[in-house]
């Protein structure tokens, strides 16, 4: 079985390259965040990347129900 994850969708509407970093949080039915996750995450100018931020290793992953993208990632420099 292949280890979870989320894929998300950065855009750099800049016009050179960027690190921007991605927050996202794996929560369970009722809302609670189980995982709150965070990567860097390389974006050419005026482009799009998509990226795979994996669950951290958890013994409760089967009770994550949904996961909340933060819609702006901080570009880094």
């Amino acid at each position: 079985m292949e280890d979870p994850y989320a894929t998300v969708e950065i855009r750099n509407p800049n016009g050179r390259d960027g690190l921007f970093t991605v927050r996202v949080n794996f929560k369970d039915k009722h809302g609670y965040t189980m995982i709150d996750t965070s990567d860097q995450v390389s974006v050419p100018a005026k482009d799009k990347t998509t990226f795979r931020v994996p669950v951290a290793s958890s013994g409760r992953v089967e009770m994550i129900d949904e996961c909340e993208v933060d819609p702006r990632a901080a570009a880094d420099r």
